[in-house]
């Protein structure tokens, strides 16, 4: 399992804390991130995250089979808890998906180690649109076009996902979470963040329903709205991103995102000068592990998938030798024959 983005304080049989004020004390692993990014109320204790067994953990990923078709009517649920949430604007409905997702991730990490699911990437992974995409992909494969048998010893290590997050969070330095906003070539959601309100392309996603959400919720938190994604956390969730998109050539871009975009939620507004510096703070070993972890995500994507199907589509198209049927409906032509089903002149 991998290690906490954030650890409060704990029981005894927990791992190493950070302390309330937010230092590093001396024993604890090299790049956790401050108490910044997961913050506890006066409400939220250790008894809270000691409460939830392994299944009760599992759980908070699962996605709910029966749940509506949009990842907004979630986030509005949990924005019915809020009095003061509109559950008709989408910021409201942002604003609790992100409580939510910042919320499940704080538990897991304040789990004692027995507690918390082992490769819990593994267990959810026939949730993750990008593994059921994969799977048709595998069907509609008659050809043999695809590289089954990567593609599928990649999904059964996907364990490694776990590994590598785990690596990650021990190496990468402490930091106040920072927004920004992707914007991808034509508005779709190449990343599969989780969806929230008005969709430019309705395909949408569930909070923990693809991998990369599932990744980056380690880092942070991040949503998807009309025609680009938000993301707050920590750089890594950028650089991560960044990645992905140029792996799989899809063009981009990157701003800051502003300050009221979100409101109610703690992170900093970085302009590029400031974004340069925090990605200088990584040091080559992390950004190693990051782009590791990019490229995996990026080869079992649903963008990769979708390329392979359109693979498949033009193979269909072009399964027999277009040349040679000109000059067979030539000759018939010539012949003064009307080329039909009967037609007996073969076809090579």
């Amino acid at each position: 399992m991998t290690e906490p983005t954030a650890k409060p304080n704990a029981q005894a049989g927990s791992q190493s804390a950070i302390e309330a004020n937010g230092n590093k004390p001396s024993n604890a692993p090299q790049g956790t991130v401050s108490d910044a990014q997961y913050p506890m109320t006066d409400a939220q204790t250790d008894d809270s995250a000691v409460a939830f067994d392994k299944a009760a953990l599992l759980a908070l990923f699962t996605v709910d089979s029966a749940a509506d078709t949009t990842t907004a009517h979630i986030a509005t649920s949990q924005a019915q808890a809020d009095a003061s949430a509109d559950k008709d604007s989408v910021a409201a409905q942002r604003l609790a998906l992100y409580r939510a997702q910042h919320e499940r991730t704080r538990l897991l990490y304040m789990a004692p180690a027995n507690t918390r699911p082992t490769y819990l990437v593994q267990t959810l992974k026939s949730q993750f649109v990008e593994y059921q995409q994969y799977l048709l992909a595998q069907q509609l494969d008659k050809r043999g076009l695809m590289d089954t048998d990567g593609l599928e010893r990649l999904w059964q290590q996907l364990h490694v996902v776990d590994d590598i997050i785990a690596d990650i969070v021990r190496h990468m330095p402490a930091q106040q979470p920072a927004g920004w906003q992707l914007t991808t070539q034509d508005g779709r959601n190449p990343l599969c963040f989780a969806t929230i309100g008005r969709l430019k392309n309705t395909k949408p996603i569930f909070d923990q329903g693809s991998l990369n959400s599932y990744v980056l919720g380690h880092f942070g938190v991040s949503s998807f709205t009309y025609d680009r994604g938000y993301y707050i956390g920590h750089v890594v969730g950028y650089l991560f991103s960044c990645y992905f998109c140029a792996h799989l050539s899809i063009s981009y871009s990157v701003t800051a995102l502003a300050p009221e975009v979100v409101a109610d939620y703690d992170y900093a507004s970085l302009e590029t000068p400031h974004m340069v510096r925090l990605l200088q703070g990584l040091d080559g070993y992390c950004k190693k592990r990051i782009y590791q972890l990019a490229v995996i995500c990026a080869r079992l994507s649903v963008f990769a998938s979708d390329k392979r199907i359109e693979r498949m589509l033009i193979a269909e198209v072009n399964d027999f030798d277009k040349k040679l049927q000109q000059q067979h409906l030539d000759v018939l032509l010539l012949q003064g024959l009307m080329p039909d089903s009967n037609d007996s002149t073969p076809l090579f």
